[in-house]
């Protein structure tokens, strides 16, 4: 079945990395906006061109991350749970909502003690099934709303490892944030969702081995309700391989990484490789900047 076929995205007309709020941020590295805006266009380009509806808003003024509609929340069945973002992204939050209301979609909000969530970027769902994690910008307190507001039958609650100083060192915590900190930082770097289960067969994903714990690796590996492919840590970090967004027949994704291309191309899909340098300096890219809107 097809799915992702109506996304929500904004613009980058205030893109920047000057607080660097995640782990694949560097502030020192300055962008270009008209670089930036030219790549998001294409995103959404791209995206109509294989069939996908692209509803957009202007971004939320003076807000870097406004781009990053997916961590805005997860919509799904014409309900949006509202995301509660890190200290700098706090003015998107009602921004977020009144959007997504505009578009008819009833919007819920977290109780207080549901301390993070970033939205569809770490809540992938896959049918009934919705791929999660923490502790780095969703609380584990959050996922009971998973399923009692949005319906999911079932949460596989996964940890990607965290960012350190050094090899063995402690792990970090952001800055800027004061929030622990990893290179996935959000499920959606880590994982990919490629096809929904349909007609008695199984849903497909794309994920990283390499990136996550020990104990969440071996949940995955033994995980039977979809099928998987593994993709090298050198093409999920290094190209955002897995930043994509899936419409279960065509994908749109990030170009270098070529080994999970062709293996998508063996799989039948038909894709479309992007090259978003400008957009990757702000930790995030294709998946991160469209939020679903028909998870049903």
């Amino acid at each position: 079945m097809n799915f992702n076929t109506t996304v929500l995205m904004s613009g980058a007309d205030y893109f920047n990395d000057g607080q660097a709020i995640n782990a694949l941020m560097d502030s020192s590295i300055p962008v270009d906006i008209q670089k930036a805006t030219a790549e998001h266009n294409l995103i959404a380009s791209s995206l109509e061109e294989v069939g996908v509806t692209v509803k957009k808003v202007p971004p939320p003024p003076n807000c870097q991350d406004g781009v990053y509609t997916a961590n805005w929340a997860l919509v799904r069945g014409g309900k949006a749970l509202m995301a509660r973002l890190p200290n700098t992204r706090k003015a998107e939050e009602n921004y977020a909502k009144a959007s997504l209301e505009k578009l008819g979609i009833q919007t819920f909000i977290l109780p207080s003690e549901a301390e993070r969530f970033s939205g569809q970027g770490d809540a992938l769902p896959c049918g009934d099934i919705v791929f999660t994690q923490s502790p780095y910008r969703t609380t584990t307190s959050t996922h009971p709303y998973l399923k009692s507001i949005l319906g999911f039958k079932e949460v596989i609650a996964l940890q990607t490892k965290p960012a350190r100083r050094f090899k063995f060192g402690p792990p970090k915590i952001n800055k800027i944030t004061g929030w622990p900190d990893s290179p996935t930082y959000d499920i959606d770097l880590a994982i990919a969702i490629l096809r929904w289960p349909a007609e008695g067969k199984k849903g497909l994903i794309g994920w990283c081995p390499d990136v996550f714990t020990p104990s969440s690796r071996k949940l995955l590996k033994n995980f039977n309700d979809v099928e998987k492919i593994e993709v090298s840590k050198q093409e999920a970090l290094g190209a955002y391989a897995l930043n994509l967004v899936s419409t279960g027949e065509a994908i749109v994704m990030n170009s270098g990484a070529p080994k999970f291309q062709t293996r998508l191309e063996q799989e039948g899909f038909k894709v479309k490789a992007l090259s978003l340098p400008e957009l990757k300096k702000g930790g995030g890219s294709i998946r991160c900047t469209t939020l679903t809107l028909n998870n049903n």
